[in-house]
């Protein structure tokens, strides 16, 4: 049987992230509530073109510089950051989701960089490309003849999230 990857975009990554992080804090319920708003109000784009966050009791839409509730008192404009979706959270198994944008120390997450992938800090390297060096035998120490750019942190930072993601039931691509 071959090995089909499933592979997402960042949007969609993004999209997901922001679900799973509303639902550990909320009912889904209010969750569904808040999309039945977004319809009412004819917002029908992508869920990653819309950034919605939570407080513990409500689901917010983020606008430019406002955000505006959905669920508690649809339309009242309210203040809050993004920064709670992206920072490091549990889940509702109890299970901590890394940090978004930076799920090790020496690994980071932009959105123009490989289309949203983790790499290593301060390079184009993709952490899977040097997790599966380290998977296969190699040292971490050793990972800069392959990579001269790639310090002993980032490739004992990249097979650490790997086995995470290999944990958690994830492949990389």
């Amino acid at each position: 049987m071959q090995d089909n990857p499933v592979r997402y975009s960042f949007r969609d990554v993004v999209a997901l992230r922001t679900f799973v992080y509303l639902r550990s804090k909320l009912p889904l319920q209010r969750i569904r509530k808040a999309m039945d708003q977004l319809r009412k109000w004819d917002l029908t784009e992508h869920p990653a073109a819309y950034m919605l966050v939570t407080e513990g009791d409500s689901v917010f839409l983020v606008q430019e510089e406002r955000a505006i509730d959905l669920v508690r008192r649809p339309g009242q404009e309210v203040i809050y950051s993004l920064a709670n979706v992206f920072a490091p959270f549990e889940n509702m198994q109890g299970r901590s989701v890394a940090d978004f944008r930076r799920p090790r120390p020496h690994l980071e997450v932009k959105q123009n960089r490989l289309g949203g992938w983790p790499t290593i800090q301060g390079t184009r390297v993709p952490y899977d490309a040097v997790a599966k060096l380290v998977a296969g035998g190699v040292a971490p120490a050793e990972v800069h003849r392959f990579y001269p750019t790639v310090e002993v942190s980032g490739a004992a930072d990249a097979a650490d999230f790997h086995q995470e993601v290999v944990q958690i039931g994830g492949r990389a691509a």
